[in-house]
């Protein structure tokens, strides 16, 4: 038995004791009761409970909360009068079997005892009608964030697959470089990026990863990429260790190292160095990577690693997730801000 059942039999208990232990009190401010009045007082805790429950079926079974409102208006209201009558002829009929010398009221107190009945069973049908109507709001609630979870999740994945040809295709260009000009070199690069690839797929299983793992596979990206630049590509990491074991989403660091490499020692003539900084700052982890270059573009933020990223820290820390690209002393800085947990 679920948990709503049971709150559904035990507010139809206590709910009709309540009512008949009123109407008890009532009744003897005017007479002694006798135990016969008090079996039969006992007895309309069953029959209301027992004509509540049916009415309660034939909501369910004919669906009528899904009505129009209009429609449900009518039910309650015409289906309170019926239930008012029906358990005020089952009570009335026991009281005629088994009172000796019953006296049958008159019609004022008839009409009296009606009124108040009906009202009761309104107030129920209301109570069960406002209840129906917040669990369904409830549930719609869930289904809604269901829906935006799966959406989410399914934006994620999109993302991330955006992300693989991506640095599949940058991975080979590394080491159709080095094929005809360094075969040895060119075989080892293949070796490293049989490892990168092994990693990757295991990440893309995942929404978030530890932060230790995405530096190791921008390490071995990054050695894959010094086989093809060598001395012109230099790189250190500076992250701290209280950070390692936060999670972040997959790639959100390699892509930014992709596009230090392709803008940066693809381009420039000299030395390029990329520093990859991870700390805690505030209730934010706190990522930069930074590389020598200069902001030629006038859009950098258009680039398609850039609006990955930015989509999917949007998509996980809503305005939380910022990513940012600046320059500063002759440095191409990317500040990536994820809050702690």
């Amino acid at each position: 038995m679920g948990n709503n059942s049971i709150a559904y039999w035990v507010c139809q208990f206590v709910g009709w004791v309540s009512f008949v232990l009123l109407l008890i009190f009532v009744f003897s401010a005017d007479r002694t009761i006798t135990n016969t009045e008090y079996s039969i007082f006992a007895s309309s805790i069953f029959i209301g409970i027992g004509i509540t429950h049916l009415y309660r079926y034939l909501v369910l079974r004919y669906d009528i909360p899904r009505k129009s409102i209009l429609t449900q208006i009518i039910i309650i209201i015409f289906f309170s009068l019926q239930k008012a009558n029906i358990f005020f002829l089952i009570t009335r009929l026991l009281s005629i079997l088994l009172i000796k010398n019953f006296v049958t009221p008159g019609y004022k107190e008839i009409l009296t005892n009606l009124i108040s009945l009906w009202s009761v069973f309104l107030i129920w049908n209301l109570i069960y009608f406002s209840f129906k109507y917040f669990q369904s709001y409830k549930q719609s609630e869930i289904n809604a964030l269901r829906y935006l979870a799966s959406s989410k999740e399914f934006e994620l994945s999109n993302l991330k697959s955006q992300l693989n040809p991506h640095f599949m295709f940058n991975s080979m260009n590394s080491i159709r470089a080095l094929v005809d000009i360094e075969p040895a070199k060119a075989k080892e690069a293949v070796t490293k990026l049989s490892s990168i690839l092994r990693t990757t797929l295991q990440m893309n299983k995942a929404k978030e990863i530890s932060l230790s793992n995405e530096i190791e596979l921008v390490k071995d990206y990054l050695s894959l990429e010094k086989i093809r630049y060598e001395d012109r590509l230099t790189f250190e990491t500076k992250i701290a260790e209280n950070v390692l074991n936060i999670k972040i989403p997959p790639f959100i660091i390699q892509s930014q190292v992709e596009n230090a490499i392709k803008h940066g020692v693809s381009v420039l003539p000299g030395n390029c160095n990329i520093i990859i900084e991870a700390f805690k700052l505030g209730e934010f982890l706190k990522i930069k990577v930074s590389n020598t270059g200069r902001l030629n573009n006038k859009t950098p933020e258009s680039g398609v690693g850039f609006i990955n990223s930015k989509q999917r820290l949007e998509i996980l820390y809503g305005i939380d997730g910022t990513i940012f690209i600046s320059e500063i002393n002759n440095l191409v800085v990317v500040d990536i801000n994820i809050p702690l947990p």
